[in-house]
Parts: C-alpha cells; sequence; structure tokens
C-alpha cells in the first residue's frame, strides 16, 4: 500500500511526502512515542513480494547501521505494519534542500563539500559504496 499524509504506520504519523526514486518514496512522519519527527523511507509495492528486494532492504538497513558519522543521516530502526502492508526504514529527518537542489543552484560551497566527503570517506573505510552519487 502506498502511504499518504495521515497514514498511521506503526506508531509514525505520516506527514509528508519528501521525495521519491526508483527504490520507494521517503516520508516525512511525526513519531508519537518519542515525539520527534524522522523519514519514513518505503518500499515500492511492487517489491514487497520480491524476496530479493527485501532482503537488499534489509541489508541496507544493516549497512546504515553500521554507519556512524556525523554527516550521515542515523537509522532507527525498520517498521514493519500488516495493517497497511507496508515496511519501512526509520532515518533520521534531515531537513533542508537535497543534494540534487544544491547542485541546481550551481557550485556548493566549500564547506558543504568537505561534509559530503567526509561522510563519503567515512563510508568508504568501511568499504560501503554509495551506488547513487555521481548520476546527477
Amino acid at each position: 500500500m502506498a502511504l499518504s499524509p495521515g497514514t498511521r504506520l506503526g506508531h509514525y504519523d505520516v506527514t509528508a511526502l519528501i521525495g521519491e526514486g526508483g527504490m520507494g518514496q521517503v516520508w516525512q512522519a511525526t513519531d508519537t512515542q518519542l515525539n520527534r519527527q524522522v523519514a519514513l523511507k518505503t518500499l515500492p509495492d511492487a517489491f514487497t513480494a520480491d524476496p530479493d528486494r527485501l532482503a537488499r532492504f534489509q541489508r541496507e538497513a544493516q549497512v546504515l547501521a553500521s554507519l556512524n558519522h556525523p554527516n550521515i543521516a542515523a537509522i532507527y530502526g525498520i517498521e514493519i505494519d500488516q495493517g497497511v502492508d507496508a515496511r519501512a526504514l526509520v532515518l533520521e529527518l534531515v531537513e533542508g534542500p537535497t543534494l540534487a537542489d544544491r547542485i541546481a543552484h550551481g557550485a556548493m560551497s566549500v564547506p558543504i563539500g568537505t561534509e559530503i566527503a567526509e561522510a563519503l570517506e567515512a563510508a568508504h573505510d568501511t568499504g560501503v559504496i554509495h551506488r547513487d552519487l555521481g548520476t546527477a
């Protein structure tokens, strides 16, 4: 099931669509237990019955959990709600423009570029390569 504003996924109240791509959608939601805003990354409906996609989703969660860096959003957990037939990665919500938005407006500042490079270096040091970078 696709989420929409007003949907409740576990103890998360979905409030707005943040973005979407080939691997799913990202929603802003309120964590009603901890009273904080989070991001929920959901799988497209077509992928929820595919064991390979589900395994990849689980691996993504485990990889994110292995990374600890101030410039990499933290993962808080996985939410599976049979009632709305949805599963989501529960992530730290980082507000502000996306990388694509920043690039569209011209050159980035050196401090932002440095932060991105440091995050990539930290990920690479653990053997993690982000496949989506460089495709903008």
